[in-house]
């Protein structure tokens, strides 16, 4: 995942407090994720790691070939302690009982001109086209509208896909 250089302009505004939860009408949910998620991140990410790479890879060199389990936890804790600090955000995406981690939504400030945030995610292999992932395509841009203090978010992988995001003046 994208390390994110301290700005000399804070991202969000002073006043702003995050989200804790989101619930998709499928009865699933999104909450930040935690360092104590690394058992059930691990089988998400390796599972899915080869289209997760076609997605991240060149990007973010994001998961790495054979990632271990302490390198995810490293992982998890790095995105607790952005989140903790507004620095970036990572929401673990679950069922009701939180027994399988089933996708992340990441919300970055923008690594690339023309907008104030990048967000993304994904869902495991076997809930691409899934009803799921059509509920998480159609809620999470009316809650980044809904929630969130942007005014020009990009869906990276939706509105452009990673190569044009790539192509970008870094900003």
């Amino acid at each position: 995942m994208p390390e994110q250089a301290p700005s000399p302009e804070p991202w969000l505004p002073p006043w702003f407090r995050h989200p804790t939860r989101l619930d998709l009408p499928t009865g699933h949910h999104l909450r930040p994720i935690r360092e104590l998620d690394v058992d059930l991140d691990l089988p998400a990410v390796l599972g899915s790691r080869e289209r997760l790479w076609s997605i991240y890879g060149r990007a973010w060199g994001w998961p790495p070939e054979g990632m271990t389990r302490e390198q995810d936890r490293a992982d998890l804790a790095r995105h607790e302690a952005e989140i903790a600090r507004h620095e970036s955000f990572n929401y673990a995406l679950f069922d009701d009982e939180e027994a399988e981690l089933l996708g992340c939504v990441y919300l970055d400030p923008p690594g690339r001109a023309g907008a104030d945030a990048d967000v993304s995610w994904w869902v495991v292999d076997r809930l691409v086209g899934s009803g799921l992932e059509s509920a998480l395509d159609a809620e999470v841009p009316r809650w980044v509208d809904r929630d969130w203090p942007f005014t020009r978010p990009r869906f990276v992988g939706r509105d452009l896909s990673w190569e044009e995001w790539l192509a970008l003046p870094v900003r």
